[in-house]
């Protein structure tokens, strides 16, 4: 018996639609970079990318349990001295929320030249309307 190993180039994609309406945000976030990543496919190869495309819908009705929309901030510097800027999650939820399930999803998948390729599968909304019906995607439920 010989272990599988997949190939880039005969690896099938998919696509999936997620609504994130009342759902909390590093579960989505972990569910989703699964997919991405393969982990829910049989064929599932570390070293090579055999995920799906997952496009998340309603963005903006994403929920943080426990005190975290006061309590958690998201920090990036921009490359200055003294330059660290901070934005509290209730902002990050109200002005951005497709970008703050974005990040979400990018923290959860490998650090290298792969993640970076995992994550321009994904496509977040912050409304219940996408643009790709063209590639016809499946309901995802969880």
């Amino acid at each position: 018996m010989k272990t599988y190993m997949a190939k880039p180039e005969t690896v099938e994609r998919k696509w999936y639609v997620v609504d994130a309406t009342d759902m909390v945000l590093g579960r989505l976030a972990s569910r989703v970079a699964a997919i991405l990543r393969g982990k829910n496919k049989p064929t599932f190869t570390p070293h090579v990318d055999c995920g799906d495309f997952v496009i998340i819908t309603n963005c903006d009705k994403v929920k943080l349990t426990g005190k975290k929309l006061q309590d958690k901030y998201y920090r990036y510097h921009t490359g200055y001295i003294g330059g660290l800027k901070e934005i509290q999650y209730s902002k990050l939820l109200r002005e951005k929320s497709d970008f703050a399930v974005y990040e979400a999803v990018r923290g959860m998948l490998p650090k290298n030249s792969l993640g970076r390729a995992m994550i321009k599968k994904l496509k977040c909304f912050k409304g219940a309307e996408h643009n790709h019906q063209a590639q016809k995607p499946e309901e995802l439920k969880f």
